[in-house]
């Protein structure tokens, strides 16, 4: 399983994915989720994938390959004139790679299913978010939608609708994003360290900060353990049910 998130901030985006796929609690790997790619000044994009590992390095690859040799039949991510026109070219070869494999016989099941994210900046815009689903079509973050999650969303979810602001600074939702993978972690195996964050500030047209957080960083174990001692106390403190 997987978990990533995108956020949309007043000042930019904020990306954080974690690196866990498994296929079985005895065959546990560790594999990037996050794939970005830029050309400063003009333009910056992030990926980030959840689902089926075979399908989502597929089309990364298809990426990355068209990136090398574009033209008017196969465009590619460094040429597009839009973010729109981006999510439109990942969700076609999304789907066309899904669909090649559902077709296959005995395992033309959803086996082969993934779900992306896609986010960022062309020159002439304002940053975009993007989510994609394994059928091809996509849906776009705005106001009332400011975050999409993939993967294993429900149990970082909460905190997130709680604890949201446009106005927050990257240093706030970083701490929430934090918070959110951790109680991720806790509640299910297939979610785990090392996380991948990448922070892109609007009209930069240039990648900011990249980090990756190991399950032992000081300042995640500070988060986990403060939130952690925070619900025990707010817990604490509503009154006990009367019979």
């Amino acid at each position: 399983m997987t978990y990533c998130v995108g956020m949309k901030l007043n000042r930019g985006l904020v990306f954080m994915s974690d690196t866990r796929t498994n296929a079985g609690v005895d065959n546990i790997s560790t594999f990037n989720k996050m794939q970005t790619w830029e050309v400063p000044g003009e333009r910056v994009i992030t990926l980030m994938s959840a689902g089926n590992l075979a399908t989502t390095q597929a089309v990364i690859s298809l990426l990355e390959e068209r990136n090398k040799a574009p033209d008017d039949r196969a465009p590619s991510l460094l040429t597009v004139p839009s973010m729109f026109r981006a999510a439109q070219h990942i969700a076609e070869l999304l789907h066309e790679e899904i669909t090649a494999h559902a077709n296959g016989g005995q395992q033309a099941d959803s086996t082969f299913d993934a779900t992306l994210m896609l986010g960022g900046q062309i020159a002439g815009s304002a940053p975009r978010l993007f989510l994609i689903y394994p059928e091809g079509n996509f849906i776009e973050a705005g106001d009332d939608t400011p975050f999409f999650q993939i993967g294993e969303t429900k149990y970082g979810r909460p905190i997130l609708v709680r604890a949201y602001d446009p106005d927050m600074g990257f240093e706030a939702a970083v701490k929430l994003m934090m918070v959110s993978f951790d109680s991720t972690i806790k509640a299910n195996l297939s979610v785990g360290a090392p996380l991948d964050l990448q922070i892109y500030e609007e009209g930069a047209l240039t990648l900011g900060p990249r980090r990756r957080i190991e399950a032992d960083d000081p300042y995640f174990q500070t988060i986990s353990n403060g939130w952690g001692d925070a619900l025990k106390l707010a817990f604490d403190s509503l009154p006990d049910f009367e019979f």
